[in-house]
């Protein structure tokens, strides 16, 4: 079935129009699953008018990829919990860089006589997708912890990426200026997935999230090409709508970050430098039983919730919205406090906290809520180490030096819940711990928040 360029243009442009809504959407926690739904509407809108527009094109087996498809991301969607989302978040960046990396090798696979914009275009599909495809797999392993990824680093390793750069995009010249060039192609993809490799694996654990933007972002860019490869409008809109939309992300994470685009890049440092755990925490150390961090929070009337992974990790926040109500019911004033990448992902605390309904004007960005930790009687801190880590304000020395954080540490009393001193996701200690301030409640997130709930019960 061929359709009329009419409607096949209406119907990319209802897809188009659903992206956008569901962009503008997803910008509040409120709309965001609206808009989810929205998105897979315009994209399921496209696959059909695609599929179903194209000449010696086997139906069956592009169902039957649909259908595989389908259920795959179905069982990843039910099975991943939210705090694999970064995670699941990096793969599916490294699959839209591998889609397009594909699709336009096998473009000029088929020997259809492209044009110079089209050769052009396939040749940094190729690049962009290779770099995307094996920089999110670097990127999923360091958020999965794999230890042989930690240090891997050249000694000259601006030097190496700006090489490996020129060669990839030098390997295009053959492609583009010799007949049936084909594994030219294949050659700078192959130099471009050494790329992604050495982009992503000496960056910090720390800056990982803002990677995972610039990947989302690359990926948009690799699927705009292979749009201008395939000759399809909705493609290249699509792709230029995640492109854009990663880079102003990316920027406004680098913003929060105090990082420079090229210091993710090529300035990751190594935790190493930090100081030891013993040098910080020995003999420093308070912690306090539920019963006693009960007694503060019975007398407190202004408290600040500090959200972290560890909260995400033991789902506790409904058992957190059950302490809150009875902190409030104390005549205490509560607001959460979120930090830009708190969780390891953008917006990651915000959904947490949506799914406990916890009312979306008791919720702070960081900028907002820093000015009153000062007058704050308790701070809250659930799970989180980096980014309350008063090592931050150092100039330079560790993974996190320059990084804004929560300045929970100027409230009058920390309350800091965690199930050991371990370090955060950066590897370094985290000198609140050891304040005269703060009591450490050494406790899984979900299962301290019920006892303090349960002792506040009795005060």
């Amino acid at each position: 079935m061929i359709m009329t360029q009419g409607v096949v243009n209406l119907g990319y442009l209802i897809g188009a129009v659903c992206f956008i809504l569901a962009f503008k959407m997803m910008s509040s926690p409120r709309t965001a699953a609206r808009g989810n739904t929205i998105s897979s509407f315009g994209m399921l809108l496209a696959i059909v008018i695609t599929v179903l527009n194209t000449r010696s094109l086997n139906v069956s087996m592009v169902a039957a990829a649909i259908l595989i498809g389908a259920a795959i991301g179905a069982w990843l969607a039910k099975s991943t919990p939210m705090t694999g989302m970064p995670q699941m978040v990096a793969l599916l960046n490294g699959f839209g860089g591998g889609a397009s990396l594909f699709v336009a090798g096998g473009s000029l696979h088929a020997g259809d006589a492209p044009g110079l914009q089209a050769l052009i275009a396939t040749g940094l599909s190729g690049i962009v997708g290779s770099v995307t495809f094996w920089g999110s797999l670097v990127a999923y392993g360091k958020l999965e912890e794999w230890k042989f990824l930690n240090g891997l680093r050249l000694s000259a390793h601006k030097t190496a990426v700006f090489s490996l750069l020129s060669l990839s995009v030098l390997a295009m010249i053959p492609m583009i200026v010799l007949p049936q060039a084909e594994q030219w192609f294949w050659i700078s993809a192959g130099i471009a997935s050494l790329l992604g490799v050495l982009l992503v694996v000496a960056i910090g654990g720390a800056d990982m999230p803002v990677v995972i933007c610039l990947l989302n972002s690359y990926s948009g860019i690799a699927a705009a090409a292979t749009g201008f490869v395939l000759n399809n409008s909705m493609l290249i809109i699509a792709g230029s709508l995640v492109g854009a939309s990663g880079l102003i992300l990316t920027q406004i994470m680098c913003k929060a970050m105090n990082r420079s685009m090229a210091n993710v890049l090529l300035g990751a440092m190594d935790a190493s430098t930090a100081a030891k755990a013993d040098d910080v925490y020995g003999g420093k150390v308070k912690s306090a039983s539920a019963e006693e961090i009960a007694m503060l929070l019975a007398e407190a009337q202004s408290v600040v919730i500090v959200p972290g992974y560890g909260l995400a990790v033991s789902q506790g926040q409904h058992a957190l919205k059950d302490l809150v109500t009875k902190m409030a019911a104390r005549g205490a004033r509560v607001t959460y406090a979120i930090h830009p990448v708190a969780g390891r992902m953008p917006g990651h605390m915000n959904v947490l906290l949506a799914e406990a309904d916890i009312p979306y004007d008791q919720v702070k960005e960081m900028d907002e809520i820093n000015p009153e930790f000062k007058e704050t009687d308790v701070a809250i801190v659930i799970g989180a180490n980096d980014i309350v880590n008063p090592i931050a304000r150092e100039p330079k020395g560790n993974p996190i030096a320059g990084m804004p954080i929560l300045d929970v540490d100027q409230a009058r009393t920390v309350i800091v819940l965690k199930r050991s001193l371990s370090p955060g996701f950066a590897g370094i200690p985290n000198p609140l711990f050891a304040l005269p301030n703060t009591l450490m409640f050494y406790a899984d997130g979900k299962k301290g928040l019920s006892d303090l709930a349960a002792a506040l019960k009795e005060v």
